[in-house]
């Protein structure tokens, strides 16, 4: 019986090649910045696996492992920088080797985002390029017809609550209103002020006056612009 050299290829197999390339699909390398990989024609359909962690004193290996055990063909992996970042190194790399059918995977909802409504956007880009997400933990995968329900759920549940928190800030800047708060910024110049630098005016120029205040040329010339139209 031959046996087959260590990659686990034979030397006839060797010599024609493999209909997988260089190597059997078996095969995996740990390759620097991108985790695992696995060797596949690129027109097959990939599982490309996403593994984060917020400190360098964290461990990936949970999250790679269980990418590993869900078929990944390649994981690429964010040391030290936080879900709440947009874009990080391994995410935009991952994004930009996804093609239509692939599917972006996850061990947790987190590790892609701590923001639900970064996820959303996040994942209908991805459905925008016909490219499908799976939540390992959170038993979210888009493929299936319940997987896109329950995500486009939690879309509708993002955005009942960002209509409630503006519902709230109206609410709330109508009492103040009401109480004779004033909304916005303090004021820098009060009252006093702009009318000492209206009677000075004409003896100083405005950048003088403004450099005394400790303000700008053009929020003293807003200021008594403000009060010349209110009191004529």
């Amino acid at each position: 019986m031959r046996i087959p050299s260590l990659d686990g290829v034979g030397p006839e197999q060797r010599a024609k090649g493999t209909p997988f390339g260089t190597f059997p699909l078996p095969y995996r390398s740990r390759v620097r910045g991108r985790a695992w990989r696995r060797s596949v024609p690129r027109s097959l359909e990939m599982l490309i696996g996403y593994a984060r962690v917020s400190t360098d004193e964290q461990n990936l290996d949970l999250q790679v492992d269980a990418l590993e055990q869900a078929g990944c063909d390649r994981i690429f992996s964010d040391t030290g920088f936080s879900g709440a970042l947009t874009s990080r190194p391994a995410l935009d790399r991952a994004i930009a080797l996804l093609r239509p059918g692939d599917t972006l995977v996850t061990w947790r909802l987190d590790r892609l985002g701590r923001s639900l409504g970064h996820l959303i956007s996040l994942v209908a880009e991805l459905e925008s390029k016909h490219v499908a997400f799976k939540s390992l933990s959170d038993a979210i995968d888009t493929r299936t017809a319940g997987g896109r329900l329950q995500f486009h759920m939690l879309g509708a549940l993002a955005e009942f609550e960002r209509s409630l928190i503006s519902e709230r800030t109206r609410a709330g800047m109508a009492a103040a209103r009401a109480r004779g708060a004033r909304i916005g910024r303090p004021a820098k110049l009060d009252a006093a002020e702009i009318d000492a630098a209206m009677v000075q005016a004409h003896r100083r120029s405005l950048a003088k006056l403004a450099e005394r205040l400790d303000v700008s040329p053009s929020t003293l010339r807003r200021a008594i612009a403000v009060r010349r139209k209110v009191f004529g």
